[in-house]
């Protein structure tokens, strides 16, 4: 059985905001969420052509890459 999920649509920097203040809680509590943030991001922005780059380390960088 899938687990209920829900569809946010979001701008980019709302994203890299939550991703900011996820990066404050302790990495064990956090990493799958932000995992899962990263992998729909970059589907979507992978249609778009932009994509973050793979030798960022998780958690610390920004979905457009600039953080």
């Amino acid at each position: 059985m899938q687990p209920n999920t829900i569809a946010l649509r979001l701008s980019i920097d709302e994203v890299n905001i939550i991703i900011k203040a996820l990066s404050e809680k302790p990495f064990r509590e956090v990493y799958e969420l932000i995992g899962n943030i990263h992998t729909q991001s970059n589907a979507q922005l992978k249609r778009n052509g932009t994509q973050l780059q793979p030798n960022e380390p998780m958690g610390t960088e920004h979905i457009d890459g600039k953080g």
